[in-house]
């Protein structure tokens, strides 16, 4: 039981303070760990497509297993000081690997710059959050790719982590926070990562795979409870849930077009280049600036349904193996 009470308690700590600035966390040091990795193995060797790809593979490699293997051995030596120590520990790390309440604080201010009015500072705020191109973007255009980014990561930084935590405790939970930062940083399908982040794209598919579809029927359940077009979300999910280059990212993408009667996705420019992309939903009318709140909603609501479901299958197993 006191692993689904650490991660019960990150939970509870993540509602409650976000990811304050000031706060050194894991996912800063991968980042530095990956961007510091690259440096050096780019100038050791990535001139071919083929030396790039084993490149980025041994890059992949490192950061995971830095990833899994520090805070297992941090744990460890804390369980066997105190068993109280290691709940505290485990509670800390499961809070810094879930990113509820900073999704919503992200997008929050770039809601709040748009209620303002003032449109350049949205799109500075919204540039913080996702890797596109904000500097056209209109109101609606804002609007949506902050829904977009909710989302996904309701996916991407609730969901799979609290299913790896339960799986394999906050170790497995920072293995795969590594995966998916990893994806996030070096997983483009351009010139300079096409083969470089191979590995490290694919690695990030398949761990997302089964996570994804899970977090769309959350997502799904958490319309019905919030009051939104359910019907209209499982029509919208089964006819676009792959609509999208990666197999996973369309799948709470369309839950949430859906639920809400919007349009997600389309084409976005990256990096200076267009890149055209299906759209997800029925254009039925602009998406608004309360979008965002609908979309947090839906966050929420998902992430206390998923967080459920993960400590009641922790107390089944316990009992009944």
């Amino acid at each position: 039981m006191m692993a689904a009470a650490s991660l019960l308690t990150g939970y509870l700590l993540d509602l409650l303070f976000g990811d304050p600035q000031w706060l050194p966390h894991p996912v800063r040091g991968m980042g530095l760990l990956i961007s510091r990795g690259e440096a050096f193995l780019r100038r050791l060797s990535c001139r071919t497509p083929q030396s790039q790809w084993i490149c980025g593979l041994l890059l992949t490699l490192l950061v995971a297993a830095v990833s899994f293997i520090l805070p297992d051995v941090l744990l460890k030596l804390a369980r066997a000081s105190s068993p109280l120590l290691g709940y505290g520990l485990e509670s800390l790390m499961c809070y810094q690997i879930l990113a509820t309440k900073s999704l919503k604080v992200e997008s929050m201010r770039v809601y709040r710059e748009l209620i303002r009015g003032d449109l350049p500072a949205a799109r500075e705020k919204l540039s913080r959050i996702v890797s596109r191109d904000t500097a056209h973007l209109d109101v609606s255009q804002v609007s949506r790719s902050t829904v977009e980014t909710i989302a996904e990561n309701t996916s991407d930084g609730v969901v799979a982590p609290l299913l790896f935590i339960l799986i394999g405790g906050a170790p497995l939970g920072f293995l795969y926070k590594a995966i998916n930062t990893l994806d996030s940083m070096i997983g483009y399908k351009n010139e300079k990562y096409l083969y470089f982040g191979k590995f490290a794209a694919k690695l990030d598919d398949a761990a997302n795979f089964i996570p994804a579809r899970l977090a769309a029927y959350f997502m799904l359940l958490a319309a019905c409870l919030s009051g939104y077009d359910t019907k209209n979300a499982w029509r919208i999910y089964r006819r676009d849930r792959m609509k999208h280059t990666s197999p996973n990212s369309a799948q709470t993408e369309a839950v949430c077009a859906g639920a809400l009667n919007i349009q997600l996705a389309g084409n976005n420019y990256y990096f200076g280049k267009l890149l055209s992309k299906p759209t997800i939903g029925d254009n039925g009318r602009p998406v608004e600036a309360e979008d965002i709140l609908r979309a947090n909603r839906l966050l929420y609501v998902t992430s206390a349904l998923a967080l459920t479901a993960a400590i009641g299958i922790h107390i089944i197993l316990l009992k009944f193996l």
